[in-house]
């Protein structure tokens, strides 16, 4: 059995409702380096991060050879399973997407982030979605590696605050039913800070719910309580080192 599939068993092992994978995201080798020496048990990428990081806006801006290639750099520094931010999957078809998928899983990674946001703003039709991740899932089949594709729905993200509602976890929980059907092994729900609607996420979900760090995120134990899966800081921990190097410049050359 090849290391890789090893760790992809791994970090599938580690989704356990009520026991979060806490993972603090990276941008490049150096970083995931430093993650891992913090003890971390997984290492992710977050797109806004590396984008930035190499000089562009997020939004698949930064060109996919170059993401790709930060993927392999990132999987060859570390010993620990690599899940990655992929967007929307650099591919406007289904095939498309498949073969993205197919050259992350060739440059070492065992996860991935696929996400049902589109360029002009909103949601793609959920049975194209749908689509779109069964052809990751079929990609990674063909490459006998047991990939966790990470599902985000950007629902609550988009939505005011104050249409964080019923409504708008029913609709979350629709679109969790179709991707599961259709190759996803978790829901990714950036924006949702909500403790009663998380709750209610977490209990009806086909999937393990993956929340993301925000101002207003419940703390780490209550996330436990709710049956929370996994945690993400997205793009955090790149701001915050950022602010810091800025904040050590300005000492020495000031």
């Amino acid at each position: 059995m090849s290391d890789q599939i090893l760790k992809a068993r791994a970090l599938r092992a580690l989704h356990t409702p009520g026991a979060p994978l806490v993972l603090v995201n990276c941008w490049d080798a150096g970083s995931a380096k430093a993650i891992a020496a913090a003890g971390a048990q997984a290492i992710a990428t977050a797109s806004w991060a590396v984008a930035a990081a190499n000089g562009y806006e997020d939004g698949e801006h930064l060109p996919r050879d170059l993401a790709i290639a930060n993927i392999e750099r990132i999987a060859r520094a570390v010993t620990l399973p690599v899940t990655v931010d992929l967007e929307r999957g650099y591919g406007a078809t289904p095939d498309e997407v498949a073969d993205t998928v197919t050259h992350a899983i060739r440059a070492g990674a065992v996860g991935c982030n696929l996400e049902d946001g589109i360029a002009a703003g909103g949601l793609r039709d959920p049975g194209e979605q749908a689509l779109r991740l069964q052809a990751a899932r079929d990609a990674a089949d063909r490459l006998d590696v047991p990939l966790f594709i990470n599902a985000r729905t950007d629902g609550f993200l988009l939505a005011a605050p104050g249409d964080h509602d019923d409504a708008l976890l029913d609709a979350t929980l629709a679109r969790a039913r179709v991707y599961a059907a259709h190759g996803a092994d978790g829901l990714f729900v950036p924006g949702l800070v909500d403790a009663t609607l998380i709750e209610r996420l977490v209990q009806a979900s086909p999937l393990p719910v993956n929340l993301m760090a925000a101002a207003g995120t419940p703390p780490l134990a209550t996330l436990r309580a709710l049956g929370v899966a996994r945690l993400s800081h997205g793009p955090g921990p790149y701001l915050q080192a950022m602010r810091a190097l800025e904040d050590a410049a300005r000492g020495v050359v000031a």
